[in-house]
């Protein structure tokens, strides 16, 4: 599609991102606090915390040195062209296969919650499993497995000396798999944070505007993008080239996405009194705030032609 390697605007924009990514994952990687909760939690030694803690050291990582491959892969798609089609393809592949074990590091949290389930039913009312499920568990079953999966079959798929159309479907279903992903654990941290032991009830978002336009765009926009991104997935999956599919809606995606991300970071800034679960799981615990800076990338497609009916686009 030339429109995308003509566009000044997205080329700063991948830049930095790429750079958003990296120095993200540079900071989480050398944020040291963890080291030794185990022992302070409970006051005593957590196996469980442990396990956490080492997995999630490994898929900090793996999203580290997949950082340095993005910082390295811009710059010679940007710059280089089709000269070094072959190593930015192994380098793009690096990347996916980096962030699917950062994914996968997170499956022992979910082991941990499935088991702590179990152990628990005798205890649990019909209730307390349904609300455990839905908060806990699920959110953590999906986030280990369908973005990971999706991301191994792009990096398999993706080659630059065989047809486009598998890795076209299989880069849709990963974007749908972040979506609906991000839905389900943000809208669970929502819950968390007005409900339970600990939740400050439905108080924190009646008396706080900004509270409940968080929770409204997670609960219902994050839902609706991620219909979207299932439909347009759906819609562009038999795509044979770049070239048939409307990237505008692939900058809605991501644009909106971005500014979900954006917002929340920046009412806690702007408007932010009262602490809460929410507040530590987003701005705290959250290794995916790098995505406000999504919209650089995202709102230069959505001024890109509409693809033509023979598959090219169109001419503005």
């Amino acid at each position: 599609m030339p429109e995308l390697k003509q566009s000044c605007a997205l080329k700063v924009g991948l830049l930095i991102v790429a750079v958003a990514y990296f120095l993200f994952n540079l900071h989480s990687l050398f944020t040291l606090e963890w080291i030794g909760e185990w022992n302070r939690i409970g006051g005593s030694f957590s196996f469980a915390v442990f396990l956490q803690d080492i997995a999630n050291l490994v898929g900090i990582i793996a999203r580290f040195i997949g950082g340095i491959l993005a910082i390295g892969v811009v710059p010679y798609y940007l710059f280089k062209g089709s000269a070094v089609t072959q190593k930015a393809y192994k380098i793009i592949k690096g990347v996916l296969v980096l962030e699917a074990v950062y994914w996968l590091s997170l499956a022992p949290v979910a082991g941990e919650y499935v088991y702590f389930l179990i152990s628990g039913l005798a205890r649990y009312s019909a209730v307390g499993v349904l609300n455990n499920l839905a908060w806990t568990t699920i959110p953590a079953i999906v986030e280990s497995i369908m973005p990971p999966i999706a991301l191994l079959m792009l990096a398999i798929r993706l080659n630059p000396d065989k047809p486009n159309n598998y890795a076209i479907k299989w880069a849709l279903i990963v974007g749908a798999s972040y979506v609906f992903t991000f839905w389900l654990t943000n809208n669970a941290a929502w819950m968390l944070a007005i409900t339970g032991r600990t939740g400050k009830g439905i108080e924190y978002l009646t008396n706080y505007p900004h509270h409940m336009l968080s929770f409204l765009s997670t609960l219902f926009g994050l839902l609706a993008l991620s219909v979207y991104a299932m439909y347009y997935a759906n819609k562009y999956h038999k795509a044979q080239t770049l070239e048939e599919l409307d990237m505008r809606g692939v900058g809605i995606i991501i644009t909106g996405l971005g500014l979900y991300f954006l917002w929340n970071y920046l009412s806690w800034i702007f408007f932010g009194l009262v602490w809460s679960n929410w507040y530590a799981w987003f701005l705290g615990h959250n290794l995916d705030l790098w995505m406000l800076s999504l919209p650089l990338v995202g709102l230069p497609l959505l001024f890109l032609p509409k693809p033509g009916v023979n598959g090219s686009a169109k001419s503005q």
